[in-house]
């Protein structure tokens, strides 16, 4: 099984820039292979990609999977590789606004990273600490997301919380 590494935190809690210095200290010389599930639909969202952008090197590669997140990881995976996975929550939307089946593409997710055998580090907002969510799709989203992030918690070897920029690992396999 890979190696996982499991980043989460609010809304720009700093999650995504941690995750990026993880990756680089377990890439070492080895490229960097970023996994990201936001599709861009408006200028705001364009905004935000290119400010993250930024902060990669050209050296990191480059793969948009805003469903097919399993078959990503089987393809861009090898002993060696580090996978940095962003945003599960936002792939969760994905997957609602789509009406596709997220029980079935997370038992696929977590498949994939079992069957992965280098370092994959999956980033996801924290969604629990918040109020009951007026409505059915947000309640539907809140669900499949915080499942999905028990599950990937309880398989990952380290997870991280982050807040305001501060983060702390809260589970460590060592």
């Amino acid at each position: 099984m890979a190696t996982l590494h499991f980043v989460i935190g609010g809304a720009r809690s700093g999650k995504s820039a941690f995750a990026e210095g993880l990756a680089l200290e377990k890439a070492g010389a080895n490229s960097i292979t970023y996994v990201a599930t936001a599709e861009i639909f408006d200028d705001e969202m364009a905004e935000r990609v290119a400010l993250h952008q930024l902060r990669r090197s050209p050296n990191w590669h480059l793969v948009e999977a805003a469903v097919n997140l399993a078959g990503a990881i089987a393809s861009a995976d090898k002993p060696n590789s580090v996978l940095l996975i962003d945003c599960l929550s936002v792939w969760v939307t994905n997957l609602l606004v789509k009406d596709m089946d997220i029980d079935a593409a997370s038992a696929n997710l977590l498949a994939a990273l079992q069957q992965a055998s280098g370092t994959i580090i999956l980033v996801a907002s924290e969604t629990g600490l918040g109020i009951v969510p007026d409505n059915r799709l947000s309640r539907r989203f809140r669900d499949a997301n915080g499942r999905l992030n028990q599950a990937l918690a309880a398989d990952a070897h380290e997870v991280f919380f982050v807040v305001a920029g501060i983060a702390s690992k809260i589970k460590s396999s060592a």
